[in-house]
Formats: structure tokens, sequence, C-alpha cells
């Protein structure tokens, strides 16, 4: 076993790594949770329109969690991997319950940082659907977590041994390194979220001058309904259902405001909308401001062609049925003839080609 004898695999080291990659997976179950809350809301949770970053912040900080966790993945794999070469197999069934939390942990973290690494680079190269088994397999992760601190924490609040010569790199050396690295991910990635980056992050995705768009019209199969001058938005409320014609919406007072889109797969950017704000338009409908909406999609039958709007955006004046687009008339791609953006919400929730609004 000389071959082990390096300074990296020592318990100090594995305690220290160990420790900061608790942080960062612990931050992304957090807030992969919170993203997961506010698409799927129980009766219980509520999710408020302000402040118009936050979503944006906390999804920013779920991706770039996950990136991080990945090199101090691997440091603390690599600085306890020689233990799997100790014999016997197991000692006692505090030993097996080790060994098996560290095979469970290092399994559903690996499917975690690997899965959420091609949702990022939007490559899906299985049958299932992501979100769902992402989620499951996160609740696996964080708690096979816990299993293993419990396990592992008196050796943690033990004495710790001195540093011995070893060949390779010192304790020191290799923490530096693996917190060099971990930084280096951090940086080249988060230019996706954090615009003051995106000069010098050369890995972030979508961080172009342009909004960017993960489906578009003719994806969607909707350019042909879109265009069509015969398009009337339905607003459907207690006392009846009331139609408008794009130039009746244009009509109405009008409202501006910069909001950002953030998306779940961790890239955000801001523009400026220009539309009808919901409490307008659901007092044109006859309809108050604060009521759950339902919105409906030209597109059928995809997995985001319908939204639901809670109260507490409705009522919130930068809720808008957005007619244009840092001025411009709003590209099909981007929605036309309406879509929604609202403050602090997924935007897999803000629903492009709006057919028809459904008062609850």
């Amino acid at each position: 076993m000389n071959r082990f004898r390096a300074a990296a695999h020592s318990p100090a080291v594995t305690t220290r790594i160990g420790a900061a990659l608790g942080v960062a997976f612990g931050i992304c179950f957090l807030t992969g949770l919170l993203s997961h809350l506010i698409q799927h809301p129980p009766g219980w949770f509520g999710w408020p329109s302000r402040p118009v970053q936050l979503y944006r912040i906390t999804q920013g900080l779920h991706v770039i969690s996950g990136i991080a966790s990945i090199p101090l993945l691997l440091a603390k794999l690599w600085t306890v991997y020689p233990k799997l070469f100790e014999k016997p197999p197991v000692r006692s069934v505090a030993h097996a319950l080790e060994r098996l939390s560290i095979l469970v942990l290092s399994g559903a973290a690996f499917f975690e940082v690997v899965t959420g690494l091609l949702n990022v680079a939007q490559n899906y190269p299985w049958d299932f659907y992501f979100p769902s088994l992402h989620y499951a397999v996160a609740w696996i992760a964080i708690g096979s977590v816990v299993v293993h601190v419990a396990v592992k924490l008196p050796i943690v609040r033990g004495p710790k041994e001195p540093e011995k010569p070893s060949p390779g790199l010192s304790r020191r050396g290799f923490l530096r390194s693996t917190w060099l690295v971990t930084g280096v991910a951090v940086v080249a990635t988060a230019g996706a979220t954090v615009p003051l980056l995106r000069t010098i992050s050369g890995l972030s995705w979508r961080s172009g001058k342009d909004l960017p768009v993960n489906r578009t019209a003719a994806a969607a199969g909707v350019l042909g309904t879109a265009q069509d001058p015969a398009w009337r938005l339905e607003v459907a409320t207690a006392a009846g259902t009331r139609s408008f014609t794009r130039a009746e919406l244009a009509a109405l007072p009008q409202t501006t405001a910069e909001l950002p889109i953030a998306c779940v797969e961790g890239w955000s950017h801001s523009a400026v909308w220009s539309g009808v704000a919901f409490p307008d338009l659901l007092r044109a409908a006859g309809a108050e401001p604060g009521a759950d909406v339902r919105v409906l999609s030209l597109e059928r039958g995809g997995l985001y062609a319908t939204s639901e709007l809670p109260g507490t955006h409705t009522a919130d004046p930068l809720t808008l049925l957005a007619l244009t687009l840092d001025g411009e008339e709003l590209p099909p791609d981007h929605g036309y003839p309406c879509r929604v953006i609202a403050p602090n919400r997924p935007g897999v929730l803000q629903t492009k080609w709006v057919r028809r609004l459904e008062v609850r």
C-alpha cells in the first residue's frame, strides 16, 4: 500500500474537501427543491413576485454549486479510494454502513452532476423525463450525505494527525489545487448567470447579446397559427369570455419593464418588455387582479403549453402580457402575438404564443 501514502489520502484532507462538497451539495439541493416547488407548487407553498431577480439568483446558485461540486467530488473520491482496497472489506456493522453510504452517495452524486451538466448543454441521451428523475435522485443523494456525515462524525471530531513526509503534493498543496480548479470551473461557467463575468467566462452558455430561445415557433408547431390575422386572445372569467385582437390589446394602457428570463438550465438574460399589465387586462375583461389564472398556449401537447399564474403575480403591475421586446414587435420565436413575462418566475412558466386566459 506504499502507493497510497500520499498526503492527499489523509483523513484531514478528506474532511476539508468533504465539508466543501457538503456545502455545495446543500446549496444545490435547496435551490433545486425551491425550483421544483415553484413549478409544481403544493397547496401550502407560495412564491412572491418580488424581488424580480430572486429566481434568477437561486437558479444561478443551483447550477454554479452543481458545477463546483464536480471537481470537489472527484477530489473527494481521490482522497478516499484507497479504502476500497482495505481488507477485510467489512469489519463491523458501522463499517458496512459507511461503505454502503459511500456507494449510494457516489452513485447518486455522479448521476446528479452528469445529468445536470447534460441538461445545461441541452443534450439528452436518455429516454426518461429528466426533471422528475433528477429531483428523485436528489433526495437519495442528500439522504446518503446525511447518513455518511453521521457515520464519519467521530472521525471528523477526532484528533488530527500531524502531516508526515510523503511523496506527491502536500496536504496544503492538494487542497490549494482543489480550490483553484473549483474556482476556475465556476468562473469559466458562471457568466451564464452573472452578467459581470460574461467577458471572462469562456465556457458559459447562452450568454450572447441576444435573448436566447430554447424552443422556436417552428419547433412548437405554431408558426402559422401565431401569425394568423384571425388570432384572438380569449379571457374567460366568471362573467363570461371576452376576446381581444392584438390591436385592441395594444390600445389598452401599456407598461414597460426590464425583466429577466431565468431558465432552469442556469442561464438568465434581461430584456425590456412592453405590453398590458395583468391587473389592467383583468379589469378590462371584467375580473379583479389577484385571481389565479391558467394560461394556455397555441402550442398543442407541449410539456409547458399551459401554466398557472398565481394571484400574487396577477396582482403585480410588472406581470405583463408582452407585445414588444426591446422596443420591437415581439418576434415569433419569443412568443408573438403575445406572451407572459412575470417577475421572479422560471422561464419555462413564461408561456409563449398565448391564446387563452382562464380566470379561476
